[in-house]
């Protein structure tokens, strides 16, 4: 699944950008390239990731649960507010059809997003329970009442959390932090497996670049990823979604540069070479596996998830995903037989360890979101 502070991947190698001989210090000296520059974009980060109220209303809620991890940041999701239940529901018009044909990653996403709507509820003293209906108009209920506040750490690192889609520091993350991120993730129908060993992640490594590989000789997927991608800082405020270039941390240049020279510098053999150092600079892999294949079990995986994330982001652990190859149906099967689960389908793939911060993506306003 593809995220920006999410579970898209970050496609546009940095080695990479040399186009035409324009190499990026060059980019640099025009007043472009790197991104502390980014003319207001951070004052606006900081204004929606600002931190929860004391006593947040249900817009105030759904502020939160829009921070959540969601798929090349289409954002799919609207909101539904009705005396003390929120409902969230799929908004389809941002579907991405070329890599998440089933809506399986649409479904993670809205998961990630009612996870994030529990912990703000929960951590200002509010009960909650979760319904999914299925149907004609599926959606999650989310019913509210007085309860004892917990997830208060969990609810904290929700403005902080963000894909990282960097190299890792190549250090091992201990044993008692791993039973954590294991502990935070456990959910009914979810299963977590954690791979540490340098023989697993390169395993995986090898199914990663497979599945690449193939996404990359399919115009219609680089299509898709290009039309979410946001390659400047007023592209990225103007819609406030996709997959802004400085949160991946790649040169930020201006529309007329990149937009040209996409396919010059979007290579299949750059992009590879740089999941090889991503992966192998990370402390292990983790993949989540729902019990079975329809939407409900996608939203419990969105949530064993967004637990994960949020546990890792408040022990200084980043993360992102690596989804090809759960993208790729061929791979996916190879995928199954390798993790010894040939009946199951893996929903998700992410590797973690420790990196700087990136910047953060933006999210639209909570007021063009409720039905």
């Amino acid at each position: 699944m593809h995220a920006s502070n999410n579970w898209a991947f970050d496609m546009i190698s940095r080695r990479a950008l040399v186009v035409s001989g324009l190499s990026v210090a060059a980019i640099g000296a025009c007043g472009y390239g790197l991104w502390p520059r980014l003319g207001g974009y951070n004052e606006e980060v900081d204004r929606q990731r600002r931190p929860l109220s004391a006593d947040p209303d249900l817009v105030e809620l759904a502020r939160f649960a829009t921070l959540a991890a969601n798929g090349h940041n289409t954002q799919p999701w609207k909101f539904r507010l009705d005396g003390a239940t929120v409902s969230i529901l799929p908004d389809l018009s941002r579907r991405t059809q070329v890599v998440d044909p089933d809506d399986h990653h649409l479904y993670v996403s809205l998961g990630c997003a009612a996870e994030n709507l529990l912990i703000a509820a929960n951590s200002t003293g509010r009960s909650t329970e979760l319904s999914f209906e299925d149907g004609p108009q599926t959606r999650i209920d989310i019913s509210l009442g007085n309860g004892p506040v917990r997830d208060v750490a969990l609810q904290q690192a929700i403005p902080l959390r963000q894909s990282t889609r960097s190299e890792y520091d190549g250090q091992p993350i201990s044993a008692s932090e791993i039973k954590q991120l294991k502990a935070a993730a456990q959910q009914e129908g979810v299963s977590v497996l954690i791979f540490t060993e340098a023989s697993d992640r390169d395993a995986i490594l090898d199914l990663v670049v497979e599945a690449n590989s193939a996404q990359m000789d399919d115009p219609a997927f680089v299509a898709e990823l290009r039309n979410w991608i946001r390659m400047t800082p007023k592209q990225a405020l103007e819609t406030q979604d996709g997959l802004f270039a400085a949160c991946t941390g790649n040169p930020v240049v201006p529309a007329w540069i990149a937009n040209p020279m996409f396919g010059m510098f979007f290579q299949k053999d750059s992009e590879n070479d740089k999941y090889r150092t991503q992966i192998r600079s990370s402390a292990g892999v983790a993949v989540f596996v729902g019990d079975a294949e329809d939407p409900e079990h996608w939203v419990k995986v969105g949530r064993s998830f967004q637990r994960f994330a949020l546990q890792s982001t408040a022990l200084g652990i980043r993360n992102a995903h690596i989804n090809q190859p759960i993208e790729v149906a061929g791979v996916r099967s190879e995928f199954s037989r390798w993790l010894g689960m040939t009946d199951a389908r893996p929903d998700l793939v992410v590797r973690f360890g420790r990196a700087p911060a990136l910047p953060m993506s933006l999210r639209r306003p909570v007021a063009d979101l409720m039905i």
